[in-house]
């Protein structure tokens, strides 16, 4: 274990719960985050994830601007649904994302666990995506991440991060069922 990874621990998690309870400040504190795990997990291989969290960055700034003035009329962003038309957008790009990705995993790289890391990869981007538009249904698309990082990060012998991926799973239920009672009927 080591002061990155505590570093990472402490800012995923006060992050998560910030999400869960819709405050806009878990965009900066995610930004810490962030920088934490795109070194921990260079530094294990996981390059995929590693290379998220530089893509995580440039989200997380457009989710803080979208929080705050993204709604109708520049003002604050309410929870609402994924449409259908949305959700056949996630699936394609789930898909091709994830082949593309491992694709490159097994070119480039010598990654061990190419599959994982990029189906991790790319549900972790679509569950960003819909936690900046403020869908409800991002939480299932990071309970469906967080099911695979549990035993990805314990293989890669990151026994804390994986216990932080425990405890995103119980913060993403308490984000989904807050969320769920806060959904805008349009």
């Amino acid at each position: 274990m080591s002061p990155i990874e505590v570093a990472g621990f402490i800012t995923g998690a006060l992050c998560v719960w910030l999400v869960a309870r819709q405050n806009p400040w878990n965009w900066p504190i995610g930004i810490a985050n962030n920088i934490a795990f795109l070194v921990l997990f260079w530094g294990s291989g996981l390059y995929a994830d590693s290379g998220l969290q530089v893509v995580y960055i440039g989200l997380a700034l457009y989710g803080w601007w979208a929080w705050l003035r993204g709604g109708d009329q520049h003002t604050a962003l309410s929870v609402t649904r994924t449409t259908q038309q949305q959700w056949i957008w996630l699936a394609v790009a789930g898909v091709l994302g994830t082949g593309l990705l491992h694709w490159v995993l097994v070119t480039f790289t010598e990654s061990n666990v190419p599959f994982w890391d990029a189906i991790t990869t790319v549900l972790s981007l679509l569950a960003t995506w819909g936690q900046a538009r403020k869908k409800v249904e991002c939480w299932w698309l990071w309970i469906a991440a967080d099911v695979i990082y549990v035993p990805l990060y314990a293989y890669k012998e990151l026994y804390l991060t994986a216990v932080l991926y425990v405890g995103f799973m119980v913060l993403c239920v308490i984000g989904l069922r807050s969320w769920t009672r806060d959904v805008v009927r349009v």
